[in-house]
């Protein structure tokens, strides 16, 4: 086992753990905020098994997961505005926990954390199927077009289910305010693949045959 990976998975695991708890407990006022105790089983459990899967069976994929380092200019833009989004909207969400603004039936809640865990399976599916997936744009070593499964699709699906994962998180946070700032997210992730095929193009083999091949970016028969 690479023992500094092992370090650095944990510690940002950590780490993210504490951020995101400050940032739905303390606007909550409260730490018996249920929905957000919720919300990071559903988040950190299931991220701490992949984790430990990655780092027996493809230390290298976790490697570049925890790499989120961006070396492309507009990919830069794109990761302040998904942080934006991502702070205001945990710190809505605590806020309107607190003060009761708009209350979301369970049954909601509850559908939202199931479609959440199923975009998860998904999210580890395509995993599976891209060992060269890296959280930055770039082009790997040696690095082929995959065109099977969920890529045989969509050209996307990690986005696609990231797309499903984040839309999720407000409902299951009890705030139809933070779902509205996530919707941004969407808008965000087009910018994203615009400037990444771009790059594919130019530097993956393959790739613009793949275009041709697989059509639709995120949503079939749609976009």
């Amino acid at each position: 086992m690479n023992k500094k990976l092992f370090i650095q998975a944990i510690f940002k695991f950590l780490i993210g753990g504490i951020i995101i708890g400050a940032l739905l407990f303390i606007p909550a006022g409260t730490i018996g905020y249920w929905n957000g105790w919720m919300f990071m089983g559903l988040l950190f459990i299931p991220m701490f098994v992949v984790g430990l899967f990655l780092m027996v069976k493809n230390p290298e994929l976790l490697k570049r997961r925890l790499n989120a380092k961006e070396k492309e200019g507009e990919q830069k833009l794109v990761i302040l505005l998904s942080g934006l989004m991502f702070l205001s909207g945990f710190i809505i969400a605590g806020l309107n926990f607190r003060f009761n603004w708009i209350v979301i039936p369970n049954a909601v809640v509850i559908i939202s954390s199931v479609l959440f865990l199923v975009a998860y399976i998904l999210y580890g599916e395509v995993l599976r199927e891209n060992t060269y997936l890296s959280r930055t744009i770039e082009v790997q070593k040696n690095q082929k077009v995959i065109d099977k499964g969920l890529y045989g699709i969509v050209r996307h699906p990690m986005y696609a289910v990231t797309i499903l994962l984040f839309l999720t998180i407000p409902l299951i946070l009890g705030s139809v305010i933070s779902f509205i700032i996530f919707l941004l997210y969407p808008i965000i992730i087009a910018k994203r693949i615009k400037n990444e095929e771009k790059i594919l193009e130019k530097n993956l083999e393959g790739y613009v045959q793949y275009k041709k091949k697989v059509k639709y970016r995120i949503i079939p028969f749609i976009w």
